[in-house]
Formats: C-alpha cells, structure tokens, sequence
C-alpha cells in the first residue's frame, strides 16, 4: 500500500523529505492512520550537532489535531554514531508513556545517520 509504513527504513526514507541538512539533528515525526499509512510527516524539533529539544507536547499535537491513530518518531545523528544514548532511551520511555495515556502509540523510535539507523522498537528494551 502506497504510504504505508512496514519497515523502519521505509520511516527514514520518509523523514528525509523533511530534513534541511545532514549537519544538525532533526526530530521527526510520521503520524499514521489506523493502516500504518503516513498523513503527515512533521520537522518538531531543529537542534545543533548533537542534540535537540524534544517536549511531548510538541510531538503529540500534530498527532492529535491530524487525528492519527499511531506514531513513529525519528532523528538523525550527524555524528554518523547510531547507538542511543541515554538521553535517546529517556525521551523515548517518556513519548511511550504518553502515548499509552492517550491512546495514540508509539510505534517506534529511530536513530539514523545515512544509511545506517536503528529501530529501538527492534532492539527491545523500551518498547
């Protein structure tokens, strides 16, 4: 199905149409119907080369104004180094939590850095 996501790297290539370059981090999210299907991909967060700020508040409005069903959420480390920090697993425990008291999950939460990424859904540990 066009649009659907089934594969972390489908969700990459999907946040990339939305990037502004490849030197700062970029917290992205894909708001998804009940088909898994992409309505919207949204920049939330523009940060510096290695970190940004990311507020539940700003990942779950467009969520729900869209009326999405699920989430995924994703951002890029210009370091090209994939593996979460701590900061990474805090930030994602934190988005499924809240995702759990909506209603609205979060499917997943993916680091990537060319053609490199990481599914912390896949790794397990938080998800």
């Amino acid at each position: 199905m066009k649009n659907q996501i089934t594969t972390p790297w489908q969700a990459v290539q999907k946040a990339r149409s939305v990037m502004l370059d490849n030197h700062r981090e970029h917290f992205i999210g894909l708001y998804l119907n009940t088909h898994l299907k992409v309505i919207k991909v949204e920049l939330i967060s523009l940060g510096t080369i290695n970190t940004c700020i990311v507020h539940p508040r700003e990942v779950f409005r467009p969520a729900i104004v869209g009326r999405s069903a699920g989430l995924i959420v994703l951002h890029n480390h210009p370091s090209n180094d994939i593996e979460p920090s701590e900061d990474d697993m805090k930030v994602t425990r934190r988005l499924k939590e809240v995702g759990e008291i909506m209603q609205m999950p979060l499917y997943d939460h993916i680091i990537f850095s060319g053609d490199k990424f990481v599914s912390m859904k896949e790794r397990g540990g938080v998800f």
